[in-house]
């Protein structure tokens, strides 16, 4: 194998049910507006196997009896399943008992002209078409059981994705006690270019027999909603109203169709599947079948020794969300009726993936290199530019699973930084999801007796809260109490990804407009949530929770949350004083405007800017206090954890479990008040804690980080990602650990089995970020590339592409000695203005490259 082909490619040999579920998540495909897990076509929803597929922003709402409360839910839904495809020998001989003429007896069915009648020969759940395969003569010839990769009659199977062209293969080799071999090969694509179809491209050869074998392939709509384990007490069944049928069986005999609509969201869904055979003589007999729910067609195919015979699925999904449809069946069967064949689809798919790779261009050797690509590969498919035009936001587990709901929480802050500098349509489509939701967010404020708005910690369809009031955890099996909708930080994350797009991109329409309403709303929450405390003489934020996660109460309180989280009231500050910039620097004609609209009063800006400078930070032994009284807490016997429990990353079911709650103790899932370092560079950050009234040297955050890292259990994929990042400019020896650890977390499954409900979308993200602006120390300030690079010995090496102020394509290469900058020949751009931390500028004209070499 090249080690350019590894670089591009994840293999897995062999079956492995344990690991299928890790498998069918990193083998996800999508296009942004839909992805299917990497499942095996062979297989349903079998509790091995999870077939899933989801559309970005298809949500459904349903409600559940859990521990004798009524709860509701909303989920992203698992849509019909377009993948089912199986197969099984029905007959098979020796070549050399092969009757000479067979291959005259053989009949083309034939295909007739394209029909054009769409689906309206539609049947019910129940009816069919042509001879009940169950009842006809090709059952009565089957002579074996369906194949699949799991049988014993398997001699070899490999499942390898194809990042450069995001098309995943499979091979799978059987051999029965005779002797005769049958190899199955697939390709999959979700198309890239167009984002309503899909293929399935299978390939079957009888090595050394004939015969024949039939085929399966099905639309399936009895899915439900399984795919996590602990949330199979609750609700399921999103999709009702399910119909299949045929395009037109007389003409068009390989196009088959579904509908369905989802229980409460009413959102209407059509998908349509044409299947065809090559050489198409192969095809000795079609028949369709229509058991409840489900669109199945059985082709029996004839197999000659040595020679492959083509079955091809194109399918197309559209829902009613979609714009410039008249309703969502006919536009699937009129998409896959206009499909070109699959030779063509396959050519434009890998097109479109070429031009995405040169867009984000990102080389880093080795390992971590391909490690890099694999996350980058999954961002794409999740936020391609399709998304654009879209009203959705950055689910936190991708469209790769159901775990979280596909709800969207506060991952692009994450997210965000990198496509800043490569699809900065996908990141102002992100916000505009936000801002489409500014109102509902002022409508939560209001009712919690608030001003301004308050957006929630779990988004979904409208902005409303989506945080489950209750929690199961698998090792005790107890439903808990869940507080963490008190994450209220989550609004400055909102406030901060609009300052840093408009930073990157120089989007001040966006900025003076959605932007600047966002970020009055969200400042005007934080300056109305603060709360006066005349013996500190200082403002405070009671009854929060910050991001460690862990801790939501005080011990033994009677309510739930925390007062002065540090993190939550150092970003508060941040969003006031941004604020007041904003408004300052606002054209006075959209300051009037803005002004009117939101009621804004001077004696509101004199309060945000009090607010901002007195805000309480407490501390402790010298180290910034996670939150007040976190010094107080008991210390943990991690140790002694660890040799009860093995892994306890998840400490709080651990101690949960235990009859115990890790609201006692000084512990932390996940970096809380170290986020600080990961969003705002040194400098920043210390003069963000002077308008503070403190001064934060580099002794006293060492202290701080030294302090945590001895007390966090690194319980989410996000916590390796932030220490590498602040450990890079301040203990750099052991930035790698963590940096390594950012990097695996999905791939080895770190978390313990999550991976398989779906990959960590902020923290694949967050990694490319890592390498783009943690270890260059790149910041986008005042229509500048500043940068204040810390190579780490094992990633001083790498190269990246950025789209920065209209210039497609600056290239930064980062040397152990030096720097090089290239910015491409465009026509009319200005220079990009380049600074060094050490006060070095240079002006780098279109064209033009430039070396600064660097300090040892």
């Amino acid at each position: 194998m090249s080690s350019d082909h590894r670089a591009w490619t994840w293999e897995y040999e062999g079956y492995a049910a344990e690991r299928q579920s890790l498998r069918e998540s990193l083998c996800t495909l999508g296009n942004g507006y839909f992805a299917t897990r990497g499942a095996l076509t062979e297989y349903g929803a079998d509790g091995t196997h999870y077939p899933g597929t989801y559309a970005a922003g298809c949500y459904n709402r349903l409600t559940s009896e859990v521990a004798g409360r009524t709860v509701e839910n909303e989920d992203i839904v698992n849509l019909p399943d377009w993948l089912p495809l199986r197969y099984r020998v029905l007959d098979q001989t020796p070549p050399r008992e092969r009757e000479a003429d067979r291959d005259a007896a053989v009949q083309d069915p034939g295909h007739g002209p394209d029909p054009g009648h769409g689906p309206d020969s539609g049947h019910g759940p129940d009816s069919g078409h042509g001879p009940d395969p169950g009842q006809g003569p090709v059952r009565a010839a089957a002579s074996g059981d369906w194949l699949g990769p799991a049988d014993e009659t398997v001699t070899d199977h490999r499942m390898t994705l194809d990042l450069r062209r995001a098309i995943l293969h499979t091979r799978t080799r059987y051999q029965d006690g005779e002797g005769r071999r049958l190899t199955v090969r697939q390709r999959r694509i979700v198309h890239m270019a167009d984002p309503h179809l899909a293929l399935l491209r299978t390939e079957f050869t009888a090595e050394n027999w004939a015969g024949t074998i039939e085929v399966e392939a099905a639309l399936d709509g009895t899915v439900a909603n399984t795919g996590v384990a602990r949330y199979r007490q609750l609700a399921a069944q999103h999709l009702v109203d399910v119909h299949t049928g045929d395009a037109d069986p007389a003409s068009d005999p390989g196009t088959l169709w579904l509908r369905c609509r989802t229980s409460t969201s009413d959102i209407r869904i059509g998908l349509a599947a044409r299947t065809t055979v090559a050489p198409a003589k192969a095809a000795v007999q079609r028949s369709t079948h229509h058991p409840d729910r489900q669109g199945v067609q059985r082709i029996t195919l004839d197999l000659r020794p040595g020679h492959p015979v083509t079955v091809d699925k194109c399918v197309a999904l559209h829902t009613s969300r979609d714009a410039a449809i008249s309703d969502p069946l006919h536009a699937a069967v009129d998409r896959v009726r206009r499909a070109p064949d699959a030779d063509a689809l396959l050519a434009s798919h890998r097109t479109a993936w070429g031009q995405l790779w040169r867009r984000a261009e990102l080389e880093v050797p080795d390992e971590a290199g391909r490690i890099l690509r694999l996350h980058l590969f999954h961002v794409l498919q999740t936020l391609s530019p399709h998304i654009a035009d879209l009203d959705v936001g950055v689910p936190a587990r991708g469209l790769h699973g159901e775990a979280y709901r596909g709800h969207v929480f506060w991952d692009e802050l994450f997210v965000l930084p990198y496509l800043n500098l490569h699809f900065p349509e996908v990141s102002r489509s992100l916000l505009t999801y936000r801002h489409r939701r500014l109102q509902q967010a002022r409508f939560a404020a209001r009712d919690a007796g608030c001003t301004g708005a308050m957006y929630p910690w779990q988004s979904g369809s409208d902005g409303r809260e989506e945080t489950q009031r209750l929690h199961l955890n698998p090792r005790s099996g107890r439903w808990l109490p869940d507080h963490s909708h008190l994450q209220h930080h989550v609004g400055s994350a909102i406030a901060y990804n609009v300052w840093t797009y408009c930073e990157a991109t120089g989007d001040s329409e966006f900025l003076h407009t959605k932007g600047a309403e966002m970020m009055l709303q969200i400042a005007r929450f934080w300056a109305g949530r603060a709360t006066f405390d005349p013996e500190l003489d200082r403002y405070r934020i009671r009854g929060v929770m910050g991001p460690d996660e862990y801790h939501d109460a005080y011990p033994d309180a009677v309510r739930p949350g925390l007062d002065d989280n540090a993190y939550t009231n150092v970003t508060a500050s941040w969003v006031l004083a941004r604020t007041l910039e904003l408004l300052r620097e606002l054209p006075e004609p959209r300051r009037l405007e803005l002004g009117e609209r939101t009621e804004l009063a001077q004696g509101e800006l004199e309060l945000w800017e009090d607010v901002s400078r007195r805000l309480h930070v407490p501390f402790h032994q010298g180290v910034i206090s996670q939150f007040e009284g976190f010094g107080e807490l008991a210390e943990l016997d991690w140790e002694g954890l660890r040799r009860r429990h093995g892994d306890i990353r998840r400490l709080d079911r651990v101690l949960e479990a235990d009859g115990d709650t890790v609201n006692r103790y000084q512990a932390s899932k996940q970096a809380d008040v170290l986020m600080l370092g990961y969003l705002f560079p040194p400098a920043e950050l210390k003069a963000l804690f002077a308008r503070l009234g403190h001064t934060l040297d580099d002794a006293a955050w060492g202290r701080t980080v030294d302090y945590y890292l001895r007390r966090t259990s690194h319980g989410s994929t996000l916590s390796g990602l932030v220490h590498g990042w602040v450990l890079a400019r301040v203990r750099r020896k052991e930035a790698w650990q963590f940096c390594q650890e950012a990097l695996e977390g999905d791939i080895a499954d770190l978390q313990g089995g999550t991976t398989g409900e779906g990959i960590h979308l902020g923290a694949m993200a967050g990694t490319l970020d890592l390498v783009q602006r943690g270890l260059t120390g790149l910041e986008t300030r005042a229509g500048r590339l500043r940068l204040d690079p810390v190579p780490l010995p094992e990633l001083s090496a790498y190269d990246v592409s950025l789209r920065y102020l209209g210039h497609w394509g600056v290239r930064l290469r980062m040397t152990p000695g030096g720097l090089h900058v290239a910015v491409p020949p465009d026509g009319g751009r200005s220079p990009v203005e380049v600074e060094l931390a050490d006060g070095r500028t240079v002006a780098v004209e279109p064209g033009r490259s430039y070396d600064l070499p660097l300090p040892d």
